[in-house]
């Protein structure tokens, strides 16, 4: 029996080579020499039009989109369903309490109607706005009083209810769990239909005059419909059928060109994968009895999947959608909106899937456990079920880490890929605080200098070996012809030695360099670049813009 002493040290040693093992594996010592990180960038190759209006957003204020030189800016999300102009109220459904409660002017969220589109214009940008199509909208009470859907007072105890406003509001689910299934919607909502949105388009057109190709207005057909029967449950508590929605988008967008005959219409506004397979009815059936024999797809759409067979049904019914738009947020916990706190795996998960958006094969670990390759995906259907060069737009996106370096670099890679990709407008969701290296991300690409300088027009090619850990994007640029450059380090620890490797531009010029690094926009000192070769070593989680001034050999 050895001794206790030898034992201990023995046991001390085992642990030590545990640890130290432990450490290796989980890379809790980083490697701190530069990655080598090689980058081609040819100026003839790939070239495509980059779309400006992929720089927009959600309920941007009239200072954000000048200082972001944003192009066009959305009204939308789970309360637009249910806003009632005639009112200016709005429900806010299942995010809080199914209160019907009137907007607050001075709350850029609750902009959904004439201040919108005056806030809008007042930056030259172009307003996106949100048409109800749901089938009813908020009243109010007396003297604008706030009105509960499902009221305590009325249907009884509830697991939650509005403890800092009105606490007679609860969350329509009782005690023992179950859902109250027999309120009456009229407690917080009226009627809604389409020839009410047509007076509402009436009334911004006799405002702000009608559409025109210079002064472009977007009607979008409504949220998320298949998630009605979720998110505003009080008012519509079956799952929408695929034919609700094809003959609604058919309705309303009639009712938006009567009113407004240069209007653009936007449509189906689904929330995400499940959204895109499956309409609102075999959502709900497949909560309980799995999505084997759901009966939308086998009784509605002929077996073809939801959003596929909404494009064909209104391309017989003579086009009237004018942008196809999907909605898209990463699955592994990338975006909270309840803020729960990033880790080095979300992080991580974050630096790889931006890859949804274009990467034919990238499998999504997540619950997708698919290949969404979503860019590429909308421009098959609608090339295939709609009509070719038809706009694609994701008018709902976000990857969260808004206050971190980490939200930042995902931004940039973000705003690469839709110019690369050739998508032809993204409206984030939740405009980020100025404070935020989110919203420095935006600024590097749209007005690094405060004097509307950015990243350029015109994609061209520009490779990385590994994307999860360094990306880039270039562009040239009208006006000055300058080639653009975005170098991203992803690596949450590591610097990156990057080599950019220049093709078919001048291979002699001068090098300015703009850096977002550690939640700071800086301008680096210029340099002279030659033989086509610029290098320079990355901060780790750093987005570098480089600006080379020359001429394009083509």
């Amino acid at each position: 029996m050895p001794s206790l002493r030898r034992f201990s040290l023995w046991s001390s040693l085992a642990a030590v080579l545990l640890l130290v093992g432990i450490i290796v594996v989980r890379g809790a010592v980083p490697d701190s020499s530069p990655l080598p990180a090689a980058v081609s960038i040819d100026a003839s190759a790939n070239r495509r039009p980059i779309s400006p209006l992929i720089y927009g957003m959600n309920f941007a204020t009239t200072q954000m989109l000048r200082d972001l030189r944003i192009p066009i800016n959305r009204s939308g999300g789970n309360s637009a369903s249910a806003y009632n102009w005639r009112l200016d109220a709005r429900n806010a459904g299942r995010d809080w309490f199914f209160e019907s409660l009137g907007a607050d002017p001075a709350a850029i969220n609750d902009q959904f109607g004439e201040r919108f589109v005056a806030l809008t214009l007042d930056a030259d940008a172009i307003p996106m706005l949100t048409i109800s199509m749901i089938g009813r909208v908020a009243t109010l009470g007396k003297d604008r009083q706030t009105l509960a859907s499902f009221s305590v007072a009325k249907y009884g105890r509830q697991l939650a209810y509005d403890v800092d406003g009105l606490r007679d509001a609860g969350n329509g689910v009782l005690p023992d769990g179950s859902l109250i299934v027999d309120n009456d919607p009229n407690d917080a909502t009226v009627p809604n239909d389409p020839q009410n949105e047509q007076a509402r388009v009436e009334q911004l057109v006799q405002r702000f005059g009608p559409s025109s190709p210079g002064t472009p207005r977007y009607y979008v057909m409504d949220n998320e419909p298949s998630l009605w029967h979720l998110i505003h449950r009080d008012i519509h508590p079956v799952g929408a059928h695929a034919s609700e929605i094809a003959e609604k988008v058919l309705a309303y967008s009639r009712a938006v060109k009567s009113a407004d005959p240069g209007g653009l219409v936007v449509a189906p506004e689904e929330w995400g994968w499940f959204g895109y397979h499956y309409s609102g009815f075999d959502q709900q059936y497949s909560a309980k009895n799995g999505l084997d024999d759901a009966p939308d797809k086998k009784d509605e759409t002929g077996g073809m999947d939801y959003v596929p067979w909404l494009l064909s049904q209104w391309k017989a019914a003579g086009r009237p959608v004018d942008v196809f738009s999907l909605h898209f947020y990463p699955q592994s916990g990338e975006y909270s909106e309840a803020g729960a706190p990033d880790t080095p795996e979300i992080a991580l998960a974050r630096n790889r899937s931006t890859r949804n958006l274009w990467d034919p094969n990238y499998k999504d670990p997540s619950w997708i456990n698919s290949v969404v390759s979503l860019i590429p995906r909308m421009r098959q259907w609608v090339d295939s079920y709609y009509h070719p060069g038809t706009p694609i737009a994701l008018t709902e996106y976000n990857w969260g880490g808004d206050a971190i370096m980490n939200g930042a670099t995902a931004q940039a890679d973000l705003l690469g890929i839709f110019g690369r990709e050739g998508l032809d407008i993204a409206t984030r969701w939740g405009a980020p605080d100025p404070a935020t290296p989110v919203y420095k991300a935006f600024k590097l690409y749209r007005n690094y200098d405060d004097q509307g300088s950015g990243f350029g027009s015109t994609s061209v090619e520009a490779a990385t070996p590994d994307p999860d850990q360094v990306s880039s994007f270039a562009a040239l640029r009208d006006g000055d012809g300058a080639l653009t450059v975005v170098v991203i380090n992803k690596q949450l620890e590591r610097p990156a030695a990057a080599t950019l490797k220049i093709g078919n531009f001048a291979a002699d010029g001068q090098a300015e360099s703009w850096q977002l690094a550690k939640n700071t926009l800086s301008r680096l000192p210029d340099t002279r670049y030659s033989g086509g070769q610029v290098e320079a070593v990355l901060p780790p989680q750093s987005v570098t813009l480089f600006v080379l001034r020359g001429v394009s050999s083509k």
